[in-house]
């Protein structure tokens, strides 16, 4: 039978609308795939510019306190006391590295992984344990190492930063469970005691007690020990974690490449005061310590970031969603950093006669602080890769990667501290943290996929560095401080209207 021209033209559209349906179907799945994934960053760029910089504002009080706290100390030590109480410090740091032993991550890993706290508070029963051990072996070896870290006839102030290394590793093993908890309330009174306590306890007793470097140590002490009481109670160490081997064989296979990764990060970060005071003498690492401090800013608060964000990262279980949201919250960060850097920039001829009196000869520091300050950019990139590879339980990799790059910056210290002074350890960290990140995006999974910063990201940082880089130049006078000011509060529209966009997920 034959079919009306209307009818047989009706049929040839519903014929040729169903191919083409047909042929649409199979790439129906990619595009929603492609819209779940931009869903995903959305999402996640709003939830890590959002509460989860409420956890780097708590964190990074302890930033803010050691900023102030400095001049006060600088004013009231010699220089030689405070260089040795900087030195102290930095190796108390190293031993909460070895106390800690990486179960923090291990345990916010094992939350993610069994969506409940049971084994994650055995292993704080085991972080407790491992903790105690390293303490003690510390204190009681302090006569074979400590002369030869150069602390001679200063075994004391060893005594009570040893004393200080365990109480601080049981809290930053409680501080991690308590992010991935979310309960920022237990979590700020914890953080802000063990960080602002130490500093207001220490003040005291310099006042009442003493005015040296040992006698301010023993205020860290006191206030790491209640903070840990605090955090033992909120989180709640289950005992029978130290009987399940398997799950504690795991974490080790994890924590201990993690522990010598973030041992070199410290050999990084501080290792260079080690050196200063080896070849130059503690009066200029006093010197080196204030620079760091400003400095050093931004990347203590990238550091927090990274704490605050693992828990987010490890919960996110598609591999493609955690690497897209990686890249795209490092952009983030690029974009805030443009403000950061030139504000720091900017300020320190400012900030610094008032850290430290004329003796440390400040207007000669602002060099320092421009070359530390900048070491946040190889921060950024090592920190969204080295979140992909500890999620990946690859800690054997990032471990090894840090060694290396922890041995590079000595040897880069011991080259370029003798030819340009405090400046050249400065730049043997920024040097060291490009050579990290590199190694980090070379062994990255699915590292064709990974992209880099578009121009749009990279040319506002090039121009608030070249900036930077030119107000070196200027007259450290009173007139020009002024229009230093002035640029910094100009910064601060302009880092607001970036975070905006970040919390909104917008590029």
């Amino acid at each position: 039978m034959t079919l009306p021209p209307q009818t047989r033209r009706e049929a040839r559209a519903a014929r040729e609308a169903g191919e083409a349906r047909s042929a649409e179907a199979p790439s129906a799945p990619v595009q929603e795939s492609v819209d779940t994934g931009s869903v995903a960053v959305r999402k996640g760029s709003s939830a890590l510019f959002g509460r989860g910089l409420l956890y780097v504002v708590v964190w990074s009080m302890q930033l803010v306190v050691s900023s102030l706290i400095s001049p006060v100390l600088a004013h009231l030590m010699p220089p030689a006391e405070f260089g040795v109480l900087a030195s102290a410090i930095a190796l108390y740091q190293a031993l909460v590295v070895l106390a800690v032993a990486g179960i923090d991550q291990a345990s916010v890993l094992q939350r993610a992984e069994d969506g409940d706290d049971r084994r994650a508070r055995g292993l704080l029963a085991v972080g407790m344990v491992t903790a105690t051990i390293v303490t003690v072996v510390a204190l009681a070896t302090i006569p074979l190492w400590g002369d030869a870290a150069g602390f001679v006839g200063a075994h004391p102030l060893l005594l009570v930063a040893v004393l200080w290394t365990g109480p601080a590793a049981v809290v930053q093993i409680a501080l991690a469970l308590l992010v991935a908890q979310d309960r920022i309330k237990v979590f700020a009174v914890t953080s802000l005691l063990s960080s602002i306590g130490g500093s207001i306890i220490g003040l005291g007793l310099l006042a009442l007690v003493h005015a040296d470097a040992t006698t301010y140590a023993w205020g860290g002490v006191v206030a790491q020990g209640v903070a840990m009481v605090i955090g033992i109670a909120a989180t709640r160490p289950r005992l029978a974690g130290l009987l399940d081997r398997r799950t504690t064989v795991r974490a080790f296979r994890l924590g201990i490449p993690v522990a010598l990764g973030n041992l070199s990060y410290f050999v990084l970060n501080a290792g260079d005061r080690i050196v200063v005071q080896r070849l130059l003498g503690p009066e200029e690492v006093a010197r080196y310590q204030i620079a760091y401090v400003v400095g050093s800013a931004v990347i203590l608060l990238l550091t927090f970031t990274n704490q605050a964000w693992a828990p987010h990262f490890a919960a996110l279980r598609d591999a493609e969603a955690r690497r897209r949201l990686a890249m795209h919250s490092r952009d983030e960060l690029y974009k805030m950093l443009a403000p950061v850097l030139l504000a720091v920039t900017l300020v320190s001829p400012v900030a610094l006669p008032i850290l430290a009196p004329a003796s440390y000869r400040v207007h000669e520091l602002t060099l320092v602080v421009f070359i530390v300050a900048v070491t946040a950019l190889p921060v950024v990139a090592s920190g969204a890769t080295g979140r992909l590879l500890l999620i990946e339980r690859r800690g054997v990799v990032v471990g090894v990667i840090a060694a290396v790059a922890g041995a590079a910056n000595i040897g880069a210290n011991l080259l370029l501290v003798p030819v340009f002074g405090i400046a050249g350890a400065a730049l043997a960290t920024v040097l060291s943290y490009i050579g990290l990140a590199a190694l980090q995006l070379l062994v990255t999974t699915d590292r064709r996929s990974w992209r880099g910063p578009r121009l749009r990201v990279v040319l506002p940082l090039a121009v608030a560095l070249g900036i930077a880089a030119a107000s070196l130049f200027v007259p450290q006078d009173a007139l020009w401080n002024w229009f230093r000011v002035a640029g910094v509060v100009a910064c601060l529209p302009w880092f607001f209207r970036r975070l905006r966009a970040a919390r909104g997920g917008t590029a």
